[in-house]
């Protein structure tokens, strides 16, 4: 595997697999009718026969639940790859990213060196409410140090999260002086809208990192905006997004599509969890040109929304083939506050494809290579994706798509990694650009707190001289410097640089208006708008 596609695998995606595996496409929460069947009944009786023979007669002492755990993750790895148990312990924090909120002081900070430092705290947060403010380095929580070399970001999330209305004493850094702020936590939203804007005066930009439980109210209050602005055609960015909740999928497919067309259908064993979804209502978008951007990390509740607009020729899916799961979990509530999330169904596209990718049962790790072996070749060239063509299915307009293994997009656009090197994987690790951004931006406050985001666009560059401070602070931390990697991600670090300076004045609108000048799929899809134009002849 050549350095850059490391690189690609490192960075993101570890922390993909672990999202589509845990909240894949959920189905509410409701307790079915269960059938007490001889050989449930008999199994059981021979489990709980073993663990009270463990229990009692062991020649070591042993922890007979902790044995319980591991036998249900055992039996369940035997089943298929998105069936799964979370332990009561890590219910909440699991179900935190689809509820929309956890307990917390709201802060978005960032490890440097061996010391914590506050990149933002979140609007309306208990944390700005008590004056915690950005360029803050916190060195302390309840009187008890957190500088140390082995400072990770668990080991902070539990430090500083905890029970709305309890209280953590936090020590501060601020222009060189200890400052101690007392914080009440609070629930703390989390969107899963990360940013709308204008790209100009006619295309909307929208992105969504997940599908939560408030989504679907964050989409169409964004997408009301855009129309408002006079938008008329729209880039919706699904990359990246692991999934989430169905009815929220549906909802936006709803908004897209006119009359009372199919938006997806679920088939199961038992023909009580075979539903179909109908279009209900008159959307907000009906007519207007759209352009769907899916990645490999685009998975369940994303190919749902990719794969229904395609079969309807409603838009033109643009990016690289999507992750595959059509498998359908229904969350069921066990006595001790722990969850079982079931494969139930599986769901289908209108047009009559599952894009569920091939499994087998038992065999995990060969279903999650798969997905990592993809970066060897089809990642940069569209003739090495394989596809299932022996069932071919046709969209409305009679376009042939194949199921089986993703959404495949009707663009390809090969992953740009000509910019990763080793040298900015380690940047990146340490944290440096966002931290090197963060005190420019404190510095150079005055200067640009009063501008527009436009000015900023249109005058700010970063210089050669700014180039010059960024690798000084990179010798600090120790961070060789190598001319030939160098000048590979020059043009991305002065981008990324550009791009969090404007996160730290204008937020996340900022932040992606810089940073998808230099995203190849984003303006690939800008060039396309005469394809999605034609599908709407």
């Amino acid at each position: 595997m050549t350095d850059k596609k490391k690189q690609y695998l490192y960075v993101r995606l570890p922390i993909f697999v672990a999202l589509a595996l845990t909240i894949g496409i959920l189905i509410g929460a409701k307790m079915f009718a269960k059938k007490n069947t001889e050989s449930v009944d008999s199994a059981s009786s021979k489990l709980k026969d073993i663990l009270i023979n463990i229990d009692e007669y062991y020649v070591d002492s042993v922890n007979t639940n902790e044995i319980a755990e591991r036998a249900i993750k055992e039996m369940l790895s035997q089943l298929d790859p998105h069936t799964s148990y979370i332990p009561a312990k890590d219910l909440k924090e699991a179900n935190s990213r689809l509820i929309g909120n956890f307990d917390g002081i709201g802060i978005e900070f960032n490890i440097f060196r061996d010391t914590i430092v506050v990149l933002k705290t979140m609007e309306g947060s208990p944390a700005q409410a008590e004056g915690l403010q950005a360029g803050d380095q916190i060195i302390a929580v309840d009187d008890k140090s957190v500088v140390t070399d082995s400072l990770n970001y668990d080991h902070v999330h539990q430090k500083l999260k905890g029970e709305s209305g309890t209280k953590v004493l936090v020590t501060v850094l601020r222009k060189k002086q200890p400052l101690k702020i007392t914080i009440t936590r609070g629930k703390i939203p989390l969107y899963t809208v990360d940013v709308s804007y204008m790209v100009d005066a006619k295309t909307g930009y929208l992105k969504i990192n997940r599908f939560g439980a408030k989504t679907y109210e964050e989409f169409k209050e964004a997408l009301e905006k855009m129309i408002q602005s006079g938008m008329k055609q729209l880039v919706l960015d699904l990359r990246d997004n692991p999934g989430g909740y169905m009815s929220a999928a549906i909802k936006i497919i709803d908004e897209f599509l006119e009359g009372e067309k199919l938006v997806v259908y679920t088939k199961s064993k038992n023909t009580q969890f075979d539903e179909k979804y109908h279009c209900e209502t008159k959307g907000l978008f009906e007519k207007g040109n759209l352009i769907v951007l899916i990645d490999e990390n685009s998975a369940s509740a994303s190919e749902i929304v990719s794969g229904s607009l395609q079969d309807h020729d409603r838009a033109w899916i643009v990016g690289r083939r999507s992750f595959g799961k059509g498998l359908v979990q229904r969350p069921i509530d066990l006595k001790d506050g722990s969850e079982l999330r079931l494969t139930i169904s599986r769901y289908y596209t209108p047009s009559g494809r599952c894009i569920q990718k091939p499994y087998e049962k038992g065999k995990n790790d060969e279903y999650m290579n798969e997905y990592y072996n993809r970066s060897h070749a089809e990642l940069y060239h569209a003739d090495s994706v394989k596809l299932d063509k022996s069932v071919p299915y046709k969209t409305t307009k009679g376009r042939v798509v194949y199921g089986g293994g993703g959404v495949m997009p009707d663009s390809f656009v090969s992953l740009d990694t000509m910019y990763l090197t080793k040298f900015l994987n380690q940047i990146y690790a340490k944290s440096a650009l966002t931290v090197f951004a963060l005190r420019y931006a404190l510095a150079h406050e005055k200067e640009w707190r009063s501008k527009t985001l436009t000015d900023f666009e249109n005058k700010f560059v970063v210089n050669e001289s700014i180039l010059k401070d960024f690798l000084k602070l990179l010798a600090q931390v120790n961070i060789e410097f190598k001319p030939t990697e160098y000048e590979r991600s020059k043009a991305w670090i002065m981008n990324e640089i550009k791009a969090d300076i404007a996160k730290f004045f204008w937020k996340e609108e900022g932040y992606y208006r810089i940073s998808n000048q230099a995203d190849s799929v984003f303006q690939q899809s800008l060039r396309l708008f005469d394809k999605a134009e034609s599908l709407n002849k």
